[in-house]
Parts: C-alpha cells; structure tokens; sequence
C-alpha cells in the first residue's frame, strides 16, 4: 500500500455527530470524499436531511439519524441502527458540542451542566457505545473533536465551561486509547483552532486583535481546511497513532 492509498477510507463506515452543519459537516464531506459511507446522528430533520441529500448527490453512500445526544438511551439507539444500517461501523467523529459564551460569574448551574452533558458526557456514551461494536469486529478508529481551548484561555469572550469540558475531551481521548488498544481502537482528538462557524463569531471586530491578529497565518481557518486531519485520523494514515491530540491552528499555540 502506498503513502496516498493510506488516506482512502472505501468500504469503511463512519457516524459523525452533529455532522449537518458547521465542522461537522466538513468532516462527514471529507470522510465521504475519501470513499466511507457515512452516517450523520444529529438533530434538525431538515438540515440532515438537506446534508445527505448533498452527499447523495456527489456520489456519497450517506443517512441521516435524528437524535437526541443528550439522552443515554437515544445515543445507542441511534448508533446501533447506524451500524446495522451501514453493516458496520470502522469510525466515529465526535463532532457534537455547545458553548455558552460568559464570564465565570454568569455561569449557570444549567449553562455549565448543557455544556459537560453533550461535550463530555453525549461523547462518553458515543466513543464507549461505537467501542463496543469495534471490539468483536476487529477494531477501528474514534476521532474526538476538542479544542485549542484546552490549553488556552479565550479572550476577551470568556467561556470557562467549553473550555474546561474540551481539557475533559483531551484527557478521556489519552485514557481511551491506552484502554481499547488491546482491542485495535484508536482513540484521538482534533483541537481545531479558530475557524469560522457559527459557534465562532471570528468576524467581529471586537474579537480580531486575538483572534486574528495573534494567530501567525493571520487568519481563521475554513472548515474544509480542517476537515482532512479528520480523514488522516480514521484512516491507515494514522495506524500508529493513539492518545493523540492534533493540533490545528495557524500556529495560534506555538506562540
């Protein structure tokens, strides 16, 4: 097999959370484009709809599950059906997740335990539900999104809550991984930088001396900018990779 023919991911299955919108749809594109049928688990009947439809019509084996992340039983409900679906299961993207944008001091109990159900808790029950299926058929690749917000303080739009849970993604990334090696599972993550989407508002003037002005490229990225680190992690390309957290971010953190 040569370095190219590593990336193609023909024949594999792939879910990707929240994959209707934003990153998430990036990602189900990418993973497509290199030859996975792909399953979208999301909420919005109409805007998963309208990304398998896109998907279908670039030639793209894809369904679309209407889910609620937020309930235990609805999770592996959805992803079992997906498997069954698609006869199998080789990849998941954890893609789904919420920010709330405010200061530590007006952080609800209710904002904080929104953010930690679906970025940590939705995921939890999503990586270990997929895991369970890759263990008796041979093993495969889960992919969770985190964030430069791991290892980095946001300003000046405080967001205590994301950024604690996105450091839980990275730690229970490394903790998986050395658990479910014994079983052929990769487990990694993808710590985008800052990219436009509509989780964040780049654009805004009041955000670009941070935002923009500090990153080394000078620039945010796109989401088909990050979406093939994304296909680098599920496919061959990755096989000796494990507990890793790609970073992907203009330089933002080197500096």
């Amino acid at each position: 097999m040569n370095a190219l023919d590593r990336f193609k991911l023909t024949g594999r299955r792939a879910i990707v959370t929240g994959g209707n919108r934003g990153l998430g749809r990036a990602f189900a594109t990418a993973l497509a484009d290199a030859g996975a049928t792909v399953a979208i688990l999301a909420r919005d009947v109409g805007r998963t709809a309208r990304a398998v439809e896109e998907l279908r019509a670039a030639g793209a084996a894809a369904i679309g599950i209407d889910v609620d992340l937020m309930s235990k039983d609805a999770v592996v409900q959805a992803i079992q059906s997906a498997t069954e679906q698609m006869e199998g299961l080789d990849v998941l993207v954890n893609n789904a997740g919420a920010c709330v944008h405010a200061p530590a001091f007006e952080v609800t109990d209710e904002d904080w335990n929104a953010v930690f159900d679906l970025n940590v808790r939705s995921l939890w029950w999503c990586a270990r539900e997929a895991a369970r299926i890759m263990r008796t058929t041979g093993g495969g690749s889960i992919v969770n999104i985190g964030s430069i917000s791991a290892a980095i303080v946001n300003r000046p739009q405080m967001q205590p809550a994301y950024n604690a849970s996105k450091a839980a993604v990275h730690q229970l990334t490394r903790s998986l991984a050395v658990e479910w090696a014994p079983h052929n599972i990769r487990v990694n993550a993808l710590a985008p930088g800052y990219v436009h989407t509509d989780m964040a508002p780049v654009d805004r003037p009041e955000f670009r001396a941070r935002w923009i002005d500090d990153v080394p490229m000078r620039r945010a990225a796109d989401p088909d900018e990050i979406a093939p680190a994304v296909v680098y992690l599920a496919s061959d390309a990755s096989s000796f990779a494990t507990g890793t957290v790609l970073t992907v971010d203009g330089g933002y953190t080197a500096v």
